[in-house]
């Protein structure tokens, strides 16, 4: 293409004007773009191709042969292109307005699509009206709005002060094909023969940006003729065949024809050609430049498109990457509030901001309420084929009965990586269960700075997971009793008759029954085929009540459930049983929920739990029973994490809550899972991009941390980064031989003052820590979290003897009273701690004998001389082996406060042989728990509660008095 003279004026025609080809330059644009596309991946391979979607409303021939155009340039330019044609109301029969729905369903979806670039709608869309078309274009997110329809990027376009997002494509193509003569709009007169919102008004915008001089013509303006020969720039857009002569344009005008007219022309084939609004063969005569119809404006349209759709992706990929949190800033005082001050003087974000802000879409968030949501599991689907983040477990010493401050570390190190370090931070914490609430220990939200808000709805019902979770388990309590009763009132023809009742003259079988038929090696579907043989084995389950483990559970400490008598109702014949409650949390449902992998896996999970034994010595399950369906539909909103925030807006997942002895005590495969791929980061990705999350184990590392790594790891097969041990100066003082810390009572003076002695003898306990994690494989970083009375040199104390045994790195932390602030060194040494690949291994072989395997755990973690197993715990391990649960992982149930059994040896103590009193399965969870001596799974209330502290304020709504 031959350049004009650069000025206002153009060129004086010749006899003959230039053709402005739209079709060459289309082509360089559609080249350049994919040249562009791939040297961006190149540079960036985080960076994926453009993908366009267009929608198109019924069969219309025209649209289709447009539609087909651009999937022919987003080929050329490197562009995935995805064309969704829905039926018009007539085409499917269905009521007026469906096709218009489902059209409005689809941008909906596109809109939320992250690897969606770019939205056409297109147009006219077939038996929809005006407003119908209007409601549709105005539904496409302005930032995906390629064509540049939406009302946002209209009004945009007018502005002197703001840019819009997409410029319409016709408008675009036309400067462009204006500018590749080499004229110079600036001062120029340009006339514009049309005022469309999709051509002329646009176009008129445009133009005024480039400084030139617009008149806007149309049905009604006197002197049309006059107009256009004062122009510079003549753009026809009136839909009018042929209507500019051309004796009326000024000689060398420029001439862009966007018209596309059809009118009749015997010679060809169909009887018609199509022409523009310009009259080609006499204004060819007088312009310099002027675009051809066709082979002008239309392919430089189609163009633009691809243009914007490229704009609009790397517009997308620039926004994913920027870091979008905006933390909340905390008021922190000399003196620290108590916890519930603090926690309520903080106003926190919508979650609907904070779900956002991590990368969870509108879609994928379930509120209940403005500040706690829970997030559906489809966002795994979407987020597959990310990378996972750096994932750290926070652990800690042997504690004292108060406590050392796993959680408010777990907290305080989110809010250091994510509000102060700018790091995508996100962490995992169990739901509280409402005894220890009410009871001695308070809530588990962390405390000072360092809190997940708001804290009354954290610790009390939150979004009833626990509930679910208690109706669940009674449920199944209900089921045993029930169907205990029932086998032991009826003959076995009357109990197979009642449980596979005719209905309209037919048996059939349950979706549960079918499995229980697999389990006997019964191959029938049909009821009528078994032999009575067969209907006894399978309708009598024969439980021997000696061995039900399934106990009804209730979310408040209550020590007169720990033994109870059920059955004592006149109704229930004399058949009375021997039971017990158990906290809800200590309820294998709770564990299943914490260990499931997704819904499926959560159902089966549920089907296989054992619940007693027959008399003839097989495993009965609640499939067995029949309820394991039922269960799961209890458990359908509780298997979806709770989405809470910190004290300064850093995000927060809850979910689930297991007893950390009998159980695993670890927060859930699923919300670490999700957690994972929210920090993640795409193939190809600079690696200091990546986010870290940071999840909690409960009680000290002997057992939480060694169930982490060998349970919940095995499970989900995640490979944690490092660990976090929490260490306090008050608990390594008692030790190294100080006096007995109790709840309740005022702390001897020993833990306030400075006591180097007692505290470096004490700091063997840390040492057995930091030893058992380097076990699994894990860079090891101590917290060492600092109390008001903790003096400097007791704090270097323990930060030079964590790192001469071990410890990669020890650092302090005040984060209880500085919040984020105050755990800023512990955050850097996390993130050098995670810069290199994860050595991570399991302490352990499955495939090990169980006793073995109880051996390992009791030698290793805890420095026992080996184990001894009692009669009864001796024949169960044999009965788990024999009925084929010998290859499961170990959860060792014993005291949280001394490595040995025995809660009052202190320090590291040696020279013991670990008891094992007896031994329980959880196969639903797949874990077989060992007993240590006693283990309470009922706490009692003590003489003086917290919830003598709790009330509601009448006057302002308020919970006060929790912590």
């Amino acid at each position: 293409m031959s350049g004009a003279a650069v000025g206002a004026q153009p060129e004086v025609a010749s006899s003959q004007a230039k053709i402005i080809d739209g079709n060459a330059i289309a082509k360089e644009i559609r080249t350049s773009l994919s040249k562009s596309i791939e040297e961006l991946h190149a540079q960036a391979p985080t960076f994926h191709p453009p993908h366009l979607v267009i929608l198109q409303l019924g069969s219309s021939p025209a649209s289709t042969t447009y539609i087909r155009m651009k999937l022919k340039a987003a080929e050329e330019s490197g562009m995935t292109v995805q064309h969704i044609k829905v039926d018009s109301d007539e085409e499917s029969g269905e009521p007026k307005g469906t096709g218009v729905k489902k059209v409005l369903e689809l941008v909906r979806h596109a809109n939320a699509d992250e690897k969606v670039s770019g939205i056409l709608v297109q147009l006219p869309l077939e038996g929809a009206g005006k407003a119908e078309e209007k409601s549709v274009v105005d539904s496409v997110s302005v930032s995906k709005d390629v064509d540049g329809f939406h009302p946002e990027n209209i009004g945009l376009l007018t502005s002197r002060i703001s840019e819009p997002y997409f410029t319409p494509c016709t408008p675009a193509g036309v400067i462009k094909l204006i500018e590749s003569t080499g004229f110079d709009l600036a001062g120029s007169n340009a006339v514009v023969l049309g005022r469309s919102d999709i051509v002329g008004t646009p176009v008129c915008a445009l133009l005024r940006k480039k400084d030139a001089t617009v008149t806007q013509c149309h049905s009604r303006t006197k002197n049309l003729e006059d107009i256009v020969k004062s122009a510079d720039v003549v753009i026809a857009a009136i839909g009018q065949a042929e209507f500019v002569r051309g004796e009326w344009l000024k000689p060398g005008a420029i001439v862009i024809d966007v018209g596309t007219n059809y009118i009749p022309d015997a010679s060809k084939k169909s009887g018609q050609r199509l022409v523009g609004d310009v009259h080609y063969e006499s204004a060819s005569k007088v312009a310099s430049y002027i675009t051809p119809v066709p082979g002008g404006v239309g392919p430089m349209t189609v163009a633009m498109l691809m243009h914007n759709t490229f704009e609009a992706a790397k517009r997308t990929w620039s926004t994913r990457r920027e870091r979008k949190l905006v933390p909340l800033p905390l008021k922190m005082l000399d003196k620290v509030p108590s916890d519930i001050e603090i926690a309520v003087a903080q106003e926190p974000k919508l979650v609907a901001t904070v779900a956002e802000e991590m990368g969870v879409q509108a879609d994928e968030l379930e509120s209940y309420g403005r500040f706690k949501a829970k997030i559906e599991l489809s966002v795994l689907d979407r987020l597959k084929d990310k990378l996972d983040g750096k994932y750290i477990v926070v652990a800690g010493i042997t504690p004292t009965p108060l406590g050392e401050g796993k959680s408010t570390t777990t907290i305080g190190l989110a809010q250091a990586l994510g509000a102060h370090l700018q790091k995508n931070a996100i962490a995992c914490v169990r739901q509280p269960s409402q005894g220890p609430t009410f009871g001695v220990k308070g809530g588990a939200a962390g405390g000072g700075y360092s809190q997940v808000i708001p804290m009354t709805e954290f610790n009390l019902h939150l979004t009833g997971d626990i509930h679910a979770v208690t109706a669940a388990n009674n449920l199944l309590a209900a089921a045993i009793d029930a169907r205990m009763f029932h086998e032991s009132t009826q003959k076995d023809k009357a109990l197979f008759d009642r449980l596979c009742p005719k209905k309209k003259g037919k048996r059939s079988f349950a979706k549960p029954m079918l499995a229980r038929l697999k389990r006997l090696g019964i191959d029938k579907v049909d009821p009528e085929q078994l032999t009575e043989e067969e209907q006894s084995r399978f309708a009598r389950l024969d439980i021997d009540p000696a061995t039900i483990t399934w106990n009804r559970v209730l979310d408040v400490n209550d020590r007169y459930l720990r033994a109870i008598t059920v059955g004592q109702a006149p109704t229930e014949k004399g058949f009375t049983r021997q039971t017990a409650f158990d906290i809800a949390v200590a309820s294998e449902v709770m564990a299943v929920l914490a260990l499931s992998k997704d819904v499926a896996d959560m159902r089966a999970r549920l089907g296989r739990m054992v619940v007693a034994s027959s008399k003839a010595g097989e495993p009965i399950t609640a499939e067995d029973i029949g309820c394991a369906g039922a269960m799961a539909v209890l458990m359908k909103d509780a298997i979806k994490p709770t989405l809470m925030q910190t004290l300064e807006g850093t995000p927060v997942f809850v979910h689930a809550g297991p007893f950390a002895n009998i159980a695993h005590g670890n927060s859930s495969i699923i919300a670490d899972r999700i957690a994972l791929k929210l920090a993640g980061i795409e193939k190809g990705d600079d690696a200091s991009r990546s986010g870290y999350v940071i999840t909690e184990a409960g009680f000290g590392a002997d057992i939480g941390m060694e169930k982490f790594c060998n349970i919940k790891t095995r499970v989900s097969g995640l490979r944690p980064n490092a660990v976090v041990l929490v260490a306090t100066i008050r608990a390594l003082k008692m030790h190294g031989g100080g006096p007995a810390v109790t709840p309740g009572k005022p702390l001897d003076a020993v833990y306030t003052e400075e006591h180097l002695d007692l505290l470096e003898k004490g700091c063997a306990n840390l040492g057995k820590h930091i030893e058992n994690a380097k076990k699994f494989g894990l860079k090891v970083v101590v917290a060492i979290n600092r109390f008001a009375h903790d003096t400097v040199p007791e704090m270097e104390l323990v930060q030079k003897y964590a790192l001469s045994v071990g410890a990669d790195y020890a650092v302090p932390a005040n984060h209880w009273a500085r919040g984020g602030e105050g755990a800023v060194e512990l955050a850097e040494a996390v993130i050098k701690a995670c810069e290199d690949e994860s050595q991570f291994k399991f302490l352990y072989d499955l495939n090990l004998p169980l006793v073995q395997k109880m051996e390992i755990i009791a030698k290793e973690m805890y420095g026992a001389d080996g184990v001894s197993l009692s009669p009864e715990a001796q024949a169960e391990v044999e009965r788990y082996e024999r009925q084929g649960y010998g290859g499961l992982p170990i959860c060792m149930a014993k005291t949280a406060l001394s490595l040995s059994d025995d809660p009052s040896r202190k320090g590291v103590p040696t020279g013991f042989t670990l008891p094992i009193r007896n031994v329980r399965l959880s196969a639903g969870a797949s874990f077989v728990y060992p007993l240590v001596g006693d283990m309470s799974t009922m706490p009692g209330l003590t003489t003086r509660p917290g919830f003598y502290d709790i009330d509601l304020n009448p006057e302002t709504g308020d919970i006060e008095g929790l912590f």
